[in-house]
């Protein structure tokens, strides 16, 4: 039998383990039970085609295997102990009472192996759980995630089909061309494929169809909308008033949605203002217990290099659960479009368009080719910064290497220390040249052509609402949709009307509208242009007085501006709050090393009766070396400074890379107080 996927694909081995604890699987499970059938829901809901029994069977498999494995290295781990002495037999007991001698002895013989036993079926028990439940889990977590997406594009697929409606198609018209809008409306399209694919393929009839798919669908606001299109189609009523209603009424969630989420993240922040200082108040517990001697200086180490860390990276995995990322890549790749369409939309650094088409006909296009890659790489060396602006991370191509160059140098003519008393003895110029030099060289250009990029793509989207308002008028007053275009070129300023105007002047020269339309979007491949685009390019083939679709993508542009105001104004007081919990931070820990640490140390060392102030370094005889926690400061503040600086970036435009700048700002905001401090 072949399977699909599995552990995450369904190769033989795969298949084999499932068929091999298939038995395993009718000895623990009831085919029909609720169990099974939810996780076959999943699976459904998740598109993996797998069988539910073969599923489970190799989910047994997988935590049969991990368990046993982790079963022996318990079982092993619970005898070393004893065996190498690390744990006394006589240290464990239960306090049972014994009524003789033999007794109290059997019982403790029988110490190391109930210890043995227990460690092994911990393990073994744990092993089993993380690989029957991570196998299960696969299709949770890849339907909640298509269900994430769905409910996300959702108001913009029933604005399409509305505009599809409005130009004239049917119902199966209107089926077929969001199954082919994939790389528009990603999972929602995925939807309707099965639909499609269900009647051209199954000879299912697409009301049975339509029916199937709202119970498959792990979203359940498009099983609604299915079913409601269903009682549609069987009442044969008005398909453009039920679209039209349904539109309106899933741009009011949509910007609901996107307000719930932003109340959520206004918790989170105050949330991380709690968390952050929490490795604050570690630290500070920890020099006191350390100036009395009664702590071991490992925990400050990872306090500063694991806690740290890893709280802002779980904030960050929390944050991720909740922002909304915006789905789709912003590039249309049309079915059924041009030569040049189809290749122009392939083209990149090592793509070079259309002559890609031509290559091998004949020894011309060859050399016309490799022309073009002469060319294309005079463009880039004329103009790098364009090409930057275009594709910020390949700064990183020229950065990294430039950086590691620099740190290499150093090292090699000893500016940089390589020794641990080296970076003791120099805290501030070890950290610089190892962190903060080679930090700069890479983020700072990364930084700013990435925020040079946003903005250009922001010159396009500040004023595309108006313009479509426009474009809706001038239509409505008889003019085609190219006639609109022009309209709007001569009578607007800025950005898109100088791309209007290439789209009216590609169309004189030949090229249809729509591919005209297509170039143009995919110059900028920001998703939310990609779907006005896709919703006027497939309208105006069907007629070019198209002034109903027109108002509708001006109404979701217009909902999508609400929004992003919204998230705008809220969102920076979340990365306000964060900066300034950083702030705080900073200076508790600038006071802590200038006012604390150095009369702490010399108290300790005249008790001490001046021998062991200079000492151990942290902890030794109750004395405190101020360099060692000053470098530990620096580098707890350093790491703070990168991970409050990634934060705000997520949390501002559900971007990593927008929170370069910060960390950039944050990072240097430290350097400056400890060159004062350190």
């Amino acid at each position: 039998m072949s399977l699909d996927t599995g552990v995450g694909d369904g190769s033989v081995d795969g298949n084999l383990l499932a068929e091999l604890f298939y038995p395993v699987f009718e000895l623990l499970f009831d085919a029909d039970g609720d169990f099974v059938g939810d996780v076959e829901r999943k699976l459904a809901e998740a598109r993996m085609p797998d069988q539910v029994e073969m599923y489970v069977s190799r989910a047994l498999g997988v935590g049969l295997l991990v368990g046993g494995t982790l079963w022996a290295l318990g079982t092993l781990t619970g005898y070393g102990v004893f065996s190498l002495g690390l744990i006394d037999p006589d240290a464990l007991s239960l306090g049972m009472p014994a009524p003789t001698p033999a007794v109290r002895e059997f019982l403790r013989s029988l110490v190391v192996p109930a210890a043995v036993l227990v460690s092994g079926l911990v393990f073994g028990s744990l092993g089993f759980a993380i690989g029957f439940g991570g196998v299960v889990a696969i299709p949770y977590s890849r339907a909640s995630a298509r269900e994430r997406e769905i409910n996300l594009l959702l108001a913009d697929s029933v604005s399409f089909m509305y505009a599809l409606s409005v130009g004239g198609l049917n119902q199966l018209e209107i089926l077929r061309s969001m199954a082919t809008a994939e790389d528009t409306y990603g999972e929602v399209s995925r939807e309707f494929q099965s639909i499609v694919n269900e009647t051209e393929y199954f000879g299912t009839d697409y009301r049975n169809a339509i029916r199937q798919q709202s119970m498959e669908t792990p979203s359940d606001e498009l099983s609604q909308f299915l079913a409601d299109m269903l009682s549609i189609v069987n009442s044969g009523g008005d398909m453009e008033s039920f679209l039209k209603d349904k539109k309106e009424k899933h741009l009011r969630t949509s910007k609901q949605e996107r307000e719930m989420t932003l109340e959520t993240l206004e918790l989170f922040g105050e949330m991380y203002m709690t968390l952050s200082l929490f490795p604050l108040l570690l630290i500070i517990i920890l020099v006191i217990m350390g100036m009395m001697g009664e702590s071991d200086e490992r925990l400050l180490y990872a306090t500063v290099y694991a806690l740290i860390p890893l709280t802002g990276v779980g904030f960050l995995v929390l944050v991720s659960t909740v922002k909304q990322d915006e789905p789709g890549d912003g590039y249309l790749r049309p079915d059924g479009g041009s030569d040049r369409l189809r290749q122009t939309s392939k083209e990149g650094l090592l793509h070079f368009g259309l002559i890609e088409a031509f290559v091998g006909r004949f020894g011309v296009f060859d050399r016309i080719r490799d022309r073009e890659g002469t060319y294309k790489t005079k463009q880039i060396v004329s103009a790098p910064h364009l090409f930057l602006r275009d594709n910020p991370l390949y700064t990183l191509a020229l950065t990294v290497p430039a950086a590691l160059v620099i740190v290499g140098v150093a090292v090699g003519s000893g500016n940089a220390p390589t020794t641990f008393d080296g970076w003791v003895d120099r805290p501030v110029w070890s950290t610089f040249i190892w962190v903060y030099l080679p930090a700069y060289l890479v983020l700072t250009p990364l930084a700013v052509f990435h925020e040079w990029s946003q903005r250009s793509k922001r010159a396009i989207t500040g004023k595309l609402s108006e313009s479509l308002r426009k474009l809706s008028s001038a239509n409505d007053t008889g003019q085609t949709l190219l006639e609109s275009v022009e309209t709007v070129s001569e009578t607007s300023s800025g950005k898109l009307a100088e791309e209007f105007e290439v789209v009216h002047e590609k169309v004189n020269y030949g090229m249809s509208l729509r591919d005209a339309l297509v170039e143009f979007n995919n110059k900028y491949a920001v998703p939310r242009l990609a779907r006005t685009v896709k919703l006027i390019s497939e309208a105006q083939e069907a007629s070019s007085q198209i002034t109903d679709v027109l108002t509708t993508a001006a109404q979701a542009s217009e909902n999508q501006d609400d929004i992003e105001r919204n998230r705008i104004s809220q969102t920076r007081m979340q990365v306000a709050i964060i900066v300034m919990t950083y702030v705080t931070l900073l200076g508790v820990m600038a006071i802590l090393q200038t006012q604390f640490i150095d009369v702490m140390g010399g108290l300790s060392s005249q008790a001490d009766g001046g021998g062991a102030g200079g000492g151990a370094g942290f902890g030794g005889g109750g004395g405190v070396d101020p360099e060692v926690l000053s470098l530990l400061f620096f580098h707890a503040v350093t790491l703070q400074a990168v991970l409050s600086g990634f934060i705000s970036g997520y949390i501002r435009n559900a971007d990593i890379i927008s929170g370069v700048k910060f960390a950039v700002v944050l990072m240097t905001l430290a350097l400056g107080v400890w060159i004062y401090v350190g």
